[in-house]
Order: structure tokens, then sequence, then C-alpha cells
């Protein structure tokens, strides 16, 4: 009797924990019952018990819980063409979470997180991919991004609803050209920089050697004014030497006579080397000899 007691609350405890089942923060449940989600018998929904403490039909019904949150999808950059049938590189995230937990479990066999993302990442960039190839890389940089990025969540809304799946946000976080466009680019502009440096300095060469012309032209006038300038003076000098000694010779002969004759003397014996072959009777010692008679 005592055996049959013991068994009987043994029974009863893995009755009573087996009909138990507790549903996590952030978490919803759903029962399966034979193969089959249990729903509202008088509405028809699905039956999604909020998080606590539940009961369920032990052995018969599984329980299946489901993230409630909002969750992000954020998989590795995808290629897209656009309009100018030009590839980007373009880099998203999407936002989503369980609205229909029923058709999520139904449609991802039977909770798979993992393939629900595969699906829902074939659906959002689908949409990104219409609204990409429906537009400009111009367009696409230069500020429709925002309106871009509505459009694509409005299209995998529309078809995500299929999966049970609420889309909250899609976001575009990067955009960038393919590696060998952008080294194609980055060759090209790095050329045409290159060609226009060239030009540049080529101008400047030109402009240099304007500027050395201009200035070597104008060296060589002010050189020749400044030589004719210098002629113009001596020769005025001269001619003032001239009339000085042509006044002087017309007033006194013989004064003049002595000052050429000074000068003469100072020419001749400027420097101690010179050497004189003279005879005494000269006119060259004609003042020496007046001197000397004295």
């Amino acid at each position: 009797m005592k055996n049959l007691i013991i068994a009987i609350l043994i029974t009863l405890l893995v009755l009573a924990t087996g009909s138990l089942f507790v549903v996590r923060e952030g978490q919803r449940a759903i029962v399966i019952q034979f193969g089959k989600v249990q729903r509202d018998a008088g509405t028809g929904d699905t039956k999604v018990f909020e998080p606590g403490l539940h009961f369920k039909l032990p052995f018969i019904d599984s329980v299946r819980q489901l993230d409630a949150r909002i969750q992000t999808l954020d998989d590795s950059p995808d290629r897209f063409v656009t309009s100018e049938k030009k590839d980007l590189i373009v880099d998203s995230y999407v936002k989503w979470r369980i609205k229909d937990f029923a058709r999520y479990y139904l449609s991802t066999n039977g909770g798979n997180k993992l393939q629900a993302e595969a699906l829902l990442k074939q659906k959002v960039n689908n949409g990104l991919r219409t609204e990409f190839g429906s537009r400009t890389i111009a367009q696409i940089v230069s500020g429709e991004r925002t309106e871009l990025m509505e459009q694509a969540m409005i299209q995998a809304s529309s078809s995500s609803d299929e999966l049970g799946i609420e889309i909250v946000d899609v976001r575009v976080k990067q955009i960038n050209l393919p590696t060998e466009v952008s080294n194609s680019i980055f060759q090209r502009m790095r050329a045409e920089r290159a060609a226009v440096a060239r030009e540049h300095r080529s101008e400047g060469q030109e402009q240099a050697e304007v500027i050395k012309a201009n200035i070597e032209a104008k060296v060589t006038v002010m050189l020749a004014d400044a030589e004719r300038n210098a002629r113009q003076l001596r020769g005025e000098g001269d001619a003032t030497a001239a009339q000085i000694y042509a006044e002087a010779y017309s007033k006194n002969p013989e004064f003049y006579g002595f000052l050429r004759s000074m000068d003469a003397y100072r020419a001749s014996f400027n420097s101690k080397d010179d050497i004189l072959v003279v005879e005494p009777d000269s006119d060259f010692f004609r003042y020496m000899n007046k001197r000397s008679g004295q």
C-alpha cells in the first residue's frame, strides 16, 4: 500500500511538472498539439502565452518559445546594379520582430531563426534591388537615400507578412564601389591630377621664361640708356674742357702751352719703369730748358 501511494505521488508530481511551463521576459510561447498550433476555439486566433507561469496538457502539448523583441539582421554587404548598369556594394541592416507567431512558426520550419533571416534578407534585398535599379549613382549619393530606404521597407513589409514578420526599419549604412572599380577610378584620378600638374608646371615655366625675357630686355635697355648717357656726358665734358682750353689759349697762349706740357710730363713720367729717348733740345723739354737757363 505504501509503495502504491509513493508511485501515485511520483506520478502526480511528474504530471504536475509536465503540465507547467514558464515563459521568460521578452519571449512569447505557442503550444503545439498533435502537430498543430493551438488556437482559440471561439475566435480561431493563435493562442500566444505572455511571460509568466502557464499550464498545458502533459505528454500531449509541446511548447515553443519565440523571441518577441526587436531583432537586427546585419549581414554581409551585397552587390546591386544602378539604372546606369554600374555595380555598387551596399551594406545595410534590418530591424524586425515577430508579428504572427503561428505563421512565423509554420513558415520558418518550426521557428528557425536562421531560416527566417535568410528569407527576410532575400525579400529586403529584392526591395533594395528594385530601388537601386531605378536610380543613378548621382541620385543615390546626392540625397535620395532616405526615400530609397523608405520605399525598400514598404516593399519588403508587403512581402514579409507571409513570414509573420513585421519590418520595423531598413537602413543603408554604407555604399561603396567595387574594389576593381575603385582602383580604376583612383588610377584615372591620379592620371588626371598628374596631367593637370604637368600643365600647371608647363604654364609656370612658360610664364617664367616670359618674365625672364622681359627682365633681360629691360636690363638691356637700361644698360644702353646708361651707356648713351655716359657717352653724352663724356662728350659734353670733353666739349667743355676743349672750350676751357680754347678760352685759355686765346687769353694766354704761352700759359696754355705750359699746361699742355705739364699734362704731357705727368703722362710720360707716371710710371718709374717708363723710358724715353728724347733729344735735349726737343720741344718736349722746352719749358725745362728755359727754367734751367734762368
